[in-house]
Protein backbone atom coordinates (compact mmCIF):
# COMPACT_ATOMS: atom_id res chain seq x y z
CA UNK A 1 0.00 0.00 0.00
CA UNK A 2 1.19 3.61 -0.53
CA UNK A 3 0.02 6.98 0.33
CA UNK A 4 -2.99 8.29 -1.43
CA UNK A 5 -2.58 11.84 -0.79
CA UNK A 6 -1.26 14.52 1.93
CA UNK A 7 -4.34 15.76 3.64
CA UNK A 8 -3.06 18.66 6.04
CA UNK A 9 -0.31 19.81 8.15
CA UNK A 10 -1.53 20.65 11.76
CA UNK A 11 -0.30 24.14 12.89
CA UNK A 12 -1.33 24.49 17.05
CA UNK A 13 -2.12 28.51 17.73
CA UNK A 14 -3.32 30.35 20.06
CA UNK A 15 -5.35 33.15 17.93
CA UNK A 16 -7.09 30.60 16.09
CA UNK A 17 -9.45 33.57 14.48
CA UNK A 18 -6.37 35.92 13.76
CA UNK A 19 -4.61 32.48 12.17
CA UNK A 20 -8.13 32.01 9.67
CA UNK A 21 -7.52 35.39 8.87
CA UNK A 22 -4.00 35.39 7.80
CA UNK A 23 -4.50 32.68 5.82
CA UNK A 24 -7.85 33.65 3.60
CA UNK A 25 -5.80 37.13 3.43
CA UNK A 26 -3.43 34.47 1.90
CA UNK A 27 -5.50 33.09 -0.41
CA UNK A 28 -6.64 29.45 1.61
CA UNK A 29 -10.25 28.99 1.71
CA UNK A 30 -12.07 28.05 5.35
CA UNK A 31 -13.24 24.55 4.66
CA UNK A 32 -14.86 23.34 8.34
CA UNK A 33 -14.61 23.86 11.92
CA UNK A 34 -15.05 21.90 14.42
CA UNK A 35 -14.71 21.14 18.42
CA UNK A 36 -12.75 18.10 18.78
CA UNK A 37 -12.98 16.31 22.15
CA UNK A 38 -14.03 13.27 23.97
CA UNK A 39 -12.31 9.83 24.62
CA UNK A 40 -11.56 9.50 20.99
CA UNK A 41 -9.50 12.73 20.72
CA UNK A 42 -7.52 11.66 23.87
CA UNK A 43 -6.97 8.15 22.81
CA UNK A 44 -5.68 9.21 18.95
CA UNK A 45 -3.44 12.28 20.30
CA UNK A 46 -1.93 10.83 23.54
CA UNK A 47 -3.54 13.56 26.13
CA UNK A 48 -6.12 13.43 28.56
CA UNK A 49 -8.95 15.51 28.03
CA UNK A 50 -8.67 17.33 25.35
CA UNK A 51 -10.92 20.28 24.26
CA UNK A 52 -9.62 22.25 21.12
CA UNK A 53 -10.98 24.14 18.13
CA UNK A 54 -9.82 23.30 14.63
CA UNK A 55 -10.27 25.26 11.44
CA UNK A 56 -9.48 23.42 7.98
CA UNK A 57 -7.81 25.96 5.42
CA UNK A 58 -7.57 24.79 1.93
CA UNK A 59 -5.27 25.68 -1.26
CA UNK A 60 -7.64 27.13 -3.84
CA UNK A 61 -6.54 23.79 -5.80
CA UNK A 62 -8.21 22.06 -3.18
CA UNK A 63 -5.02 19.76 -2.97
CA UNK A 64 -3.11 21.01 0.16
CA UNK A 65 -4.38 22.17 3.25
CA UNK A 66 -3.95 23.50 6.84
CA UNK A 67 -5.50 22.15 10.07
CA UNK A 68 -5.28 25.12 12.68
CA UNK A 69 -5.93 24.17 15.90
CA UNK A 70 -6.53 25.98 19.25
CA UNK A 71 -6.39 23.67 22.17
CA UNK A 72 -8.46 24.82 25.14
CA UNK A 73 -7.18 21.91 27.21
CA UNK A 74 -4.65 20.54 28.10
CA UNK A 75 -2.78 23.47 28.11
CA UNK A 76 -0.37 24.49 25.09
CA UNK A 77 3.37 23.59 25.88
CA UNK A 78 6.66 24.60 24.18
CA UNK A 79 8.58 27.06 23.49
CA UNK A 80 7.35 30.66 22.47
CA UNK A 81 7.34 30.13 18.33
CA UNK A 82 8.55 33.50 17.37
CA UNK A 83 11.69 33.38 18.88
CA UNK A 84 12.62 30.18 17.10
CA UNK A 85 14.70 30.86 14.40
CA UNK A 86 14.12 28.78 11.22
CA UNK A 87 17.13 26.12 11.92
CA UNK A 88 15.26 24.88 14.48
CA UNK A 89 14.83 21.04 14.70
CA UNK A 90 10.71 20.28 13.82
CA UNK A 91 8.56 21.68 11.26
CA UNK A 92 10.49 24.15 9.73
CA UNK A 93 8.29 26.49 7.12
CA UNK A 94 5.00 25.83 5.28
CA UNK A 95 5.96 27.21 1.37
CA UNK A 96 3.26 28.49 -0.86
CA UNK A 97 3.12 29.10 -4.51
CA UNK A 98 2.07 32.87 -5.30
CA UNK A 99 1.70 34.98 -8.23
CA UNK A 100 2.37 38.58 -7.06
CA UNK A 101 4.61 37.93 -4.18
CA UNK A 102 5.00 41.72 -3.77
CA UNK A 103 1.35 42.09 -3.04
CA UNK A 104 1.19 39.55 -0.60
CA UNK A 105 3.60 40.53 1.41
CA UNK A 106 2.29 44.12 1.65
CA UNK A 107 -1.09 42.33 2.19
CA UNK A 108 0.02 39.79 4.97
CA UNK A 109 2.57 42.55 6.61
CA UNK A 110 -1.64 44.29 7.60
CA UNK A 111 -1.73 41.07 9.78
CA UNK A 112 1.30 41.14 11.54
CA UNK A 113 3.61 39.30 8.84
CA UNK A 114 7.03 40.57 9.27
CA UNK A 115 9.98 39.43 6.27
CA UNK A 116 12.32 36.81 8.54
CA UNK A 117 15.13 37.46 5.92
CA UNK A 118 14.93 39.32 2.50
CA UNK A 119 13.47 39.25 -0.56
CA UNK A 120 15.45 37.14 -3.10
CA UNK A 121 15.45 36.43 -6.71
CA UNK A 122 16.87 32.64 -7.08
CA UNK A 123 18.39 32.93 -10.87
CA UNK A 124 15.77 33.38 -13.40
CA UNK A 125 13.69 30.93 -11.58
CA UNK A 126 11.91 32.22 -7.95
CA UNK A 127 11.62 35.03 -6.25
CA UNK A 128 11.57 33.71 -2.31
CA UNK A 129 11.15 34.93 1.02
CA UNK A 130 10.46 34.07 4.53
CA UNK A 131 7.66 35.57 6.70
CA UNK A 132 7.12 35.24 9.96
CA UNK A 133 3.33 34.83 10.34
CA UNK A 134 0.40 34.58 13.48
CA UNK A 135 2.48 32.94 16.32
CA UNK A 136 5.73 32.94 14.78
CA UNK A 137 4.43 30.43 12.38
CA UNK A 138 7.07 30.86 9.33
CA UNK A 139 5.52 30.93 5.59
CA UNK A 140 7.89 30.87 2.56
CA UNK A 141 6.38 32.36 -0.18
CA UNK A 142 7.62 31.47 -3.94
CA UNK A 143 6.94 33.72 -7.40
CA UNK A 144 7.94 31.80 -10.54
CA UNK A 145 9.34 34.30 -12.93
CA UNK A 146 9.17 33.70 -16.48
Amino acid sequence: MTVQRMDNVAIVVEDLEGAIAFFTELGLVLDGRARIEGPWADRTVGLDGVRSDIAVMRTPDGHGGLELTKYHAPAVVGPDPGAVPPNTRGMHRVMFAVTDIDDVVARLGKHGAELVGDLVRYEDSYRLCYLRGPEGIIVALAEQLG
